[in-house]
């Protein structure tokens, strides 16, 4: 802490300012030692940036949970509903749940009747000890033990990107137009993704070992009873169906009158020997009269993406592992397991990373060159704007540095940061400038200009970056609603601003005096008409 009394105050900025004169004029006698400090700084800022692990959008507790439940393909409805009250009531047992909303069966998000889901809505924040992704850490050893049933638990993003509504966050689908490869080459996969140690959750939406019943009808013989193939289906239809024939109206309500045959009938396949119709002449004939009974298993559901048949496989990412660290891991998998006729693809947000990745890099050099230019048209010069922006490596470096000491991966927040941190650190390097350049239309020469100018602008340079220090401080330490998702943009602000802060003191007036050196050997100086200073608003 600074002391308090005004006049210790004085003593030690005066005290901070000598130590600075010192060190500044050292930093100006070695100069080559400063610029070789400057180069192995942009060289690892380089390194940093290819080796830290990519994300895209942080996790954020929002206070709620999904989960997402599948069972056995020939589950029948109430033992889903059996399995998945165990399910709701260890969830509802947990301290941090306050509320659970649970559906079984087919309809929504749900294509297949053995799948259900749940809605876990959590006690507000200060009222509970664990995160949102801590509690699913938490709930999914404890609902891996419940038998006949799967659990797969997330922490839903805050922005939904595309995709389908899937068990897990991200998607990698699989396209063929032949639909046998698909059911060889998706369970290869998946069994592949299973074994990855960063993925959790890993499953897939091919569910192809539902036990059915063919009914292959005889249409001769039918025919010969006086039957048709629609009398036939309309049979199956009117038994095994829902078929509405009447409502009974009450005086407060209304009933459907649901046509099947008793829910005995429909657990048992034998039961279709004992279905008949019955023929126009008044005779019951059985099913098994008119038609041929198989049994054998095929597909739930059949999934499309397009025009072309698909399997989608989803999964999630263990804590700690970035989406960037096993893209790339799972398409050479991919490409390994699956033949030329099956193509692969990321949706959903896999997706969107995958296309923002790409232009991360030629984001930041735009806007860098975007600032050279405003600053070349504000100083008229190709040299005073790159003075200023010789302190971006050693920001960029402390960003980058300071997100793999917090073990937090280079997501959209902290690009964000990044590119807030530009505008931020270059502000050092135009104090510093705008007062050489009135200093040299003084006649001095660019060591005693540079020279003066940090002296002079020290004080304000110190206290605009402890101002930018001290706002973005709350949001590095995490405090507040959502802080999971800001806290990138504060690490990487936090970190570039203290990093930069001592390098850019030393780094820019140095590369001034190489810059102006140049500039002196191939273009004479302007005359003090010719160029005007620009004049700051912080003295």
């Amino acid at each position: 802490m600074f002391p308090r009394s005004p006049r210790r105050q004085r003593f030690f900025f005066q005290g901070l300012h000598q130590t600075y004169a010192w060190s500044l004029r050292r930093s100006l006698k070695y100069h080559r030692l400063t610029m070789m400090i400057s180069g192995a700084i942009l060289m690892a800022t380089i390194v940093l940036f290819g080796i830290i692990p990519k994300g895209f959008i942080p996790s954020t507790d929002i206070g709620q949970i999904t989960a997402n439940t599948q069972a056995a393909q020939d589950i029948s409805f109430p033992e889903m509903v059996r399995h998945q009250q165990q399910v709701v009531a260890i969830i509802r047992r947990d301290p941090n749940v306050e509320g659970v909303n649970s559906t079984v069966g087919a309809g929504g998000p749900n294509a297949s009747a053995n799948a259900g889901r749940i809605f876990i809505r959590l006690k507000p924040r200060h009222d509970r000890p664990l995160s949102a992704d801590a509690v699913v850490q938490e709930l999914r050893p404890q609902l891996a033990r419940v038998p006949g049933i799967k659990v797969f638990l997330q922490n839903p993003p805050a922005i939904n990107i595309g995709g389908q509504q899937t068990k897990a966050q991200y998607q990698l689908t699989l396209q063929s137009p032949n639909l046998q490869d698909l059911y060889e080459y998706a369970p290869q996969l998946e069994e592949r993704l299973r074994q990855f140690p960063t993925l959790q959750d890993v499953n897939s939406d091919l569910q192809i070992n539902n036990p059915q019943v063919q009914v292959e009808i005889n249409r001769q013989q039918a025919s010969a009873l006086g039957l048709t193939a629609n009398q036939i289906e309309s049979a199956l239809s009117n038994a095994y169906g829902t078929r509405q024939v009447s409502t009974i109206y009450a005086t407060d309500s209304q009933y459907q009158v649901i046509l099947s045959v008793a829910p005995q009938f429909q657990q048992d396949a034998n039961a279709l020997d004992l279905l008949s119709i019955r023929t126009p002449t008044g005779q019951l004939v059985p099913l098994n009269a008119v038609a041929t009974l198989t049994r054998d298993a095929g597909p739930l559901t059949v999934n499309h993406l397009g025009q072309l048949s698909s399997v989608t496989l989803s999964f999630n990412l263990k804590p700690g592992v970035a989406l960037g660290s096993v893209t790339q891991e799972i398409e050479q998998t991919a490409r390994q397991v699956l033949p030329d006729s099956v193509s692969v693809s990321f949706q959903g947000s896999a997706q969107a990373f995958q296309a923002s990745l790409s232009g991360l890099g030629w984001l930041l050099l735009a806007a860098i060159l975007v600032i050279y230019i405003v600053l070349g048209i504000l100083y008229e010069s190709f040299i005073h704007p790159l003075t200023i922006l010789s302190s971006l490596p050693s920001a960029g470096f402390g960003a980058l540095l300071t997100l793999l000491v917090f073990q937090v991966d280079l997501n959209i927040y902290a690009f964000v940061g990044i590119i807030l941190l530009i505008g931020l650190v270059k502000k050092n390097g135009i104090m510093m400038v705008d007062f050489a350049i009135a200093a040299r239309h003084q006649g001095k020469s660019a060591h005693d200009a540079i020279y003066e100018a940090c002296l002079v602008r020290f004080r304000p340079i110190m206290m605009t970056t402890m101002a930018a220090l001290m706002g973005t401080l709350p949001i590095a330490l995490g405090f507040g609603a959502g802080a999971d998702a800001r806290r990138p943009l504060g690490l990487v602000v936090v970190g570039g601003l203290l990093f930069s802060q001592f390098l850019t003191l030393y780094l820019t007036p140095v590369f001034y005096t190489y810059m102006e050196s140049w500039r002196s050997r191939w273009q004479p100086l302007r005359s003090p008409l010719a160029v005007q200073p620009l004049e700051s608003e912080v003295r």
